[in-house]
């Protein structure tokens, strides 16, 4: 399906590819890497020392006009029936659809159909169809 295109495709800088592990973590298994910040009172990483594993901070946000922007250029909206698509319809430009992981087969197909209807474009419009067979 040759969709509608982006309205404006910027292209997205991220600031830290790599994600935040937490203190330790590499040393312990019980110790998850997902990321926590270190409470101690003679923590390093919490007091920033050079050489410490850095620690999440709002100057690694993304910029606003690219943030939540998908790599096709378009912003993603959670999807459950057709009236939820046909607020899209004038937004078919900045916003994708994506259909809701709950929804039947039979419904999803009426989402698909509307969608190429009104031109927006859906990023699991292959999820959960297949060719009916005759036998």
């Amino acid at each position: 399906m040759a969709g509608p295109t982006p309205l404006v495709k910027k292209t997205i800088v991220k600031k830290r590819s790599k994600k935040f592990v937490r203190h330790q973590s590499d040393l312990f298994k019980r110790v998850k890497p997902s990321w926590r910040k270190p409470k101690g009172i003679d923590g390093r990483v919490r007091r920033r020392f050079k050489g410490a594993l850095p620690m999440p901070s709002i100057g690694y946000g993304s910029n606003r006009e690219t943030r939540n922007i998908h790599p096709h250029g378009f912003k993603s909206v959670l999807v459950h029936n057709v009236a939820d698509l046909e607020m899209l319809m004038m937004h078919n430009r900045t916003y994708a659809a994506t259909v809701g992981k709950n929804v039947s087969s039979r419904v999803r197909r009426t989402i698909v159909e509307r969608a190429e209807q009104l031109a927006v474009r859906v990023t699991n419009a292959a999820a959960k169809l297949r060719a009916e067979d005759d036998a």
